[in-house]
């Protein structure tokens, strides 16, 4: 009977033996943010800092248009002059800051500045009762950017604007080939940058009007292009002739199709040749309907 009574002595033994072995391990180690030591921290974005972005603003150069503008941008020119409360004739002043990106919510947007939060509600409100708001009341529409003193005048000098200075046939839906020549490259909806047709050519070959309509710019300002002319023909379309040696007409012009706008030239490439593009409501679309067959 004693030598078994020893042996459930000893079981005993050796299990607590086991048990203070265990309970001595050192449990885990963890760090200041209460994570494991050696355990990535993965930071998240607040919501403040989310909606701390900025809209995206476009600062007025010498010698820009509305139009030139919109057309760098690749944006509908009526949709820029409402984001930003400008109306026809569409005058912009030098150093002017456009707003070139559409607000997500103008009136959240405006809220904070033009509703403070009240510190009351904010941190002495009981954790569970339910913070009483003020009705909803309609916030007044963001003022648009400050347009500094200053006259406007034509491209080329401190400040823009488009000025009709003569009369012309309206545009009556009729296209004309700008320039004769051989089609360098055709439209591509799936290019990135410009998307219209190259057209060859010789040094101070004529450039005509494609359609009746008024010239909107005339400059060199647009990166790529030249020494440039935009064509406004109805509220929609509008046409570009790039490359040019030299200009013949000045902004506020109306011109005929198959006037001679501009004499053909390298500017912004390597060779001699006419850029044409054409854009309905701000798109780039195939000059290739448009004009006649050859």
């Amino acid at each position: 009977m004693y030598p078994r009574y020893r042996l459930i002595v000893a079981g005993v033994f050796v299990v607590m033996l086991i048990g203070c072995v265990s309970n001595s391990t050192n449990a885990p180690i963890a760090s200041r943010t209460n994570q494991p030591a050696g355990s990535k921290t993965v930071s998240r974005p607040t919501a403040a800092a989310a909606s701390s972005a900025q809209p995206d603003y476009y600062v007025v150069q010498g010698g820009d248009t509305l139009y030139s503008i919109a057309w760098k941008l690749g944006l509908n020119y009526r949709k820029l002059a409402s984001m930003n409360d400008i109306r026809s004739p569409y005058t912009i002043y030098k150093d002017q800051r456009l707003l070139v990106k559409p607000l997500a919510d103008p009136q959240q947007a405006t809220a904070s500045a033009l509703q403070p939060q009240s510190p009351v509600a904010a941190s002495a409100a009981p954790a569970t009762a339910p913070v009483a708001t003020p009705a909803a009341r309609p916030l007044p529409r963001p003022a648009p950017p400050p347009q500094p003193a200053a006259t406007p005048v034509t491209a080329g000098k401190t400040a823009t604007a488009v000025v009709q200075k003569s009369t012309a046939p309206a545009y009556d839906g009729k296209w004309v080939w700008p320039t004769r020549g051989r089609v360098l490259s055709y439209f591509k909806p799936s290019a990135t940058g410009k998307q219209g047709i190259d057209i060859g050519g010789h040094e101070d070959q004529p450039v005509n009007a494609a359609a009746n309509g008024m010239v909107v710019y005339a400059g060199s300002g647009l990166v790529g292009y030249g020494r440039l002319i935009i064509v406004k023909h109805n509220e929609s379309l509008l046409s570009a002739y790039g490359h040019n040696n030299k200009l013949l007409v000045n902004e506020g012009e109306h011109v005929s199709a198959g006037q001679m706008i501009a004499k053909m030239g390298s500017s912004g490439t390597n060779r001699n040749q006419l850029y044409f593009e054409i854009r309905k409501n701000g798109k780039p679309t195939d000059p290739m309907g448009y004009l006649p067959k050859q």
